[in-house]
């Protein structure tokens, strides 16, 4: 039997046969479309200028977004949700379920979480030997803990997270104009070629065929790009969309929904100007988020986390930006605030009113009471 080292090897070689094969199509796309059908099957220049100039924003578009879903390491949890020496002993040692649970809770009670498993526990991760961050999952296939993962992806060999999300969704909207200009441009000389209008020649074999295989990866690519962007603008993961994540008040499938712009800004920035663009303008740190119970939640106490870990590379896997998304957290909560002090303020004011018209009719009794005694003393 060979050893798990070497399994592990093999794995992660066979991992990486998606990737080949996908870059080997885009190479063969990329000659088939620029050699055989705009230099040798168009006849009009312009035609092929045009053609060639788009087609080539396209393909840079594509091949940037995909390097990125591809090369950027998973965002992991920082330190502060390890279990400190004394603690983690201390649970390696306990062999109750309910005493460990009773050290994740000291330990978790300073952290800033808000979910927790089906049962109502801290959610631990036995393998990484950390306490899970919101939305965070443990990956198999790469062996860790990945914070809001997605999925992991076997085209790109990656898990799709925090880190690398926004990458994924342009690599799918790069991918899928790709496929559309092929497929559109093509059409006219496919038919063209299928119909005979145009001589037999060894650039018909690529014309035909790369319309079939564009038109293909265009209906595939479709259906995982609507959906997709239909789950960012719920603010919901595909784990999430599976199983709704659970609070301390019960499950809850749009928890993390902050309303359709605050959503998609969530994923790709403030900024709109890098919204296109593969680089990193996702907001916060991955490790903690806004909710819509934030402010309903009495047991969490306010974690600010420490800012060094905020800010290590990506060769140690932690995250990489530093605005974290606590700053969201306290304008909901400020915003939550100032809804309570605006009812409050108008409930002091409709108390008031009636107090007044009360005692305005209580003066008009006391009048009619006096007038009728008067009556009554005449006669």
């Amino acid at each position: 039997m060979a050893p798990s080292h070497v399994l592990r090897c093999c794995q992660r070689g066979l991992a990486w046969i998606p990737v080949i094969f996908i870059a080997l199509v885009v190479c063969w796309s990329y000659y088939a479309y620029v050699v055989e059908l705009c230099i040798y099957t168009i006849p009009s220049t312009g035609e092929k200028i045009i053609y060639l100039v788009v087609f080539h924003l396209s393909f840079i578009m594509f091949v940037w977004s995909y390097w990125k879903t591809i090369f950027t390491r998973p965002a992991n949890p920082s330190k502060e949700f390890c279990l400190p020496k004394a603690e983690k002993e201390q649970y390696e040692k306990e062999e109750r379920p309910e005493a460990q649970q009773e050290i994740l809770k000291r330990v978790a009670s300073s952290l800033p979480l808000y979910t927790r498993t089906g049962a109502g526990a801290i959610r631990y991760c036995d393998r990484c030997q950390v306490i899970k961050p919101d939305r965070c999952h443990h990956c198999s296939a790469c062996d860790m803990c990945v914070l809001k993962m997605d999925h992991h992806c076997p085209w790109v060999n990656n898990c799709v997270g925090f880190s690398n999300y926004k990458f994924f969704i342009l690599f799918l909207a790069y991918s899928l104009i790709y496929c559309l200009f092929i497929a559109a441009t093509v059409l006219q000389y496919f038919i063209k070629f299928w119909t005979s209008d145009l001589p037999d020649s060894h650039a018909k074999f690529h014309v035909l065929f790369l319309f079939f295989v564009a038109a293909m990866f265009c209906i595939s690519i479709l259906s995982l790009f609507t959906y997709h962007l239909w789950l960012v603008g719920k603010n919901r993961s595909t784990i999430e969309a599976f199983r709704a994540p659970v609070f301390r008040n019960g499950p809850d499938k749009n928890g993390f929904s902050l309303g359709f712009t605050k959503n998609i800004a969530q994923v790709f920035g403030d900024q709109k100007k890098y919204w296109l663009l593969p680089v990193f303008t996702s907001q916060g740190d991955g490790l903690t988020f806004p909710t819509r119970l934030v402010a309903s939640d009495p047991e969490q106490p306010t974690v600010v986390l420490h800012p060094d870990t905020q800010s290590k590379s990506a060769e140690d896997g932690s995250i990489q930006q530093s605005s974290p998304l606590s700053e969201s957290q306290n304008r909901l909560l400020d915003n939550h605030v100032h809804t309570n002090e605006d009812q409050g303020n108008a409930l002091k004011s409709v108390v008031n009113t009636v107090r007044i018209e009360w005692q305005q009719i209580n003066g008009e009794m006391q009048n009619s009471s006096a007038a009728v005694f008067m009556l009554f003393s005449i006669y």
